[in-house]
């Protein structure tokens, strides 16, 4: 068994940078340990759930600092291994989105952004379950849930490839009828979607929780009530300003403990990874329950 202080497991695939990206990632991945002075191991994912393992193994072999390297889904997978475990989490972001890294504040060039995985100061954040599955930043049913699932097979990603999907998928798709209750406030409504959020941000500069927190305890919930796809599109553009709040047709409730159901089994995405559920999905916070390093004097 190889003893180690920090394990790193890079994606080589997320954002759609290979074929080189699992070369170059790796040769800086060592040249920064090396120049900080830590003893250190480096591993490739080679498919899904397989980070997950590597940070298991990583955390037998004495890693008390596990580094994920990629996107959402990525780190998601290796939070699952040390939430409530006292192993702290390094980020960099790798993937397309990284809404996770953007909401925290991270930086997004590599380099950097590995000396504060490695080095940081650490903070104590929350993080969400549904359904019994962890996630980070945001889960969600309705549309998100949906293009997430096609977004997860387009072979060119960045924001022109979500925006045009985005287009197609929305003017063919249908709301659905949602009951959604928390330890607050209860209400049925035809919605597009309903996210919910740990963290402020889709990815790409999307703020669909613009209150949202990662330490208050609390996860937001974001109902949008269907309209015309013109209607949509240009009101989409709140996204990218913080300010969905605003508009009459979208609602707001937070709570430690949510219920969102429907008359038919819901879809429903963590982290953009999607999953088939039953009618019925129960939502609750994990308090304080990561340990992640960022930038010094960065709160979000």
């Amino acid at each position: 068994m190889v003893l180690m202080d920090v394990g790193i497991i890079i994606n080589p695939v997320a954002g759609r940078h290979y074929p080189h990206a699992a070369h170059s990632r790796t040769q800086l991945a060592d040249q920064v340990l090396d120049t900080e002075g830590i003893d250190g191991e480096v591993k490739l994912t080679d498919g899904r759930g397989s980070a997950y393992t590597i940070a298991e193994e990583m955390i037998s072999s004495g890693a008390r600092t596990v580094v994920a390297w990629g996107g959402d889904g990525t780190i998601n997978e290796v939070a699952r291994a040390i939430v409530d475990a006292g192993i702290t989490l390094g980020v960099v972001p790798g993937g397309s989105g990284n809404g996770f890294a953007r909401g925290l504040g991270l930086e997004s060039q590599p380099r950097p952004a590995l000396k504060t995985a490695l080095t940081g100061p650490t903070r104590l954040i929350d993080s969400g379950e549904i359904d019994r599955r962890l996630f980070i930043n945001v889960a969600g049913v309705g549309f998100d849930a949906h293009l997430a699932g096609v977004f997860n097979h387009l072979r060119v990603r960045g924001r022109w490839s979500y925006f045009s999907s985005g287009i197609r998928e929305l003017l063919t798709y249908c709301s659905s009828r949602y009951t959604v209750s928390s330890d607050r406030q209860r209400f049925t409504m035809d919605a597009f979607l309903v996210t919910i959020a740990n963290g402020p941000e889709y990815g790409l500069g999307a703020i669909i929780a613009p209150m949202a927190r990662f330490d208050d305890g609390a996860l937001d919930v974001i109902s949008v009530a269907p309209r015309s796809p013109v209607s949509l599109l240009l009101q989409a553009r709140r996204l990218f300003s913080g300010s969905i709040h605003c508009l009459p047709e979208v609602r707001f409730i937070s709570g430690a403990e949510i219920e969102i159901s429907a008359d038919h089994p819901l879809n429903f995405h963590v982290d953009g990874e999607v999953y088939k559920g039953t009618e019925r999905l129960l939502v609750r916070v994990r308090p304080s329950s990561l340990c992640v390093r960022v930038p010094t004097a960065k709160q979000a």
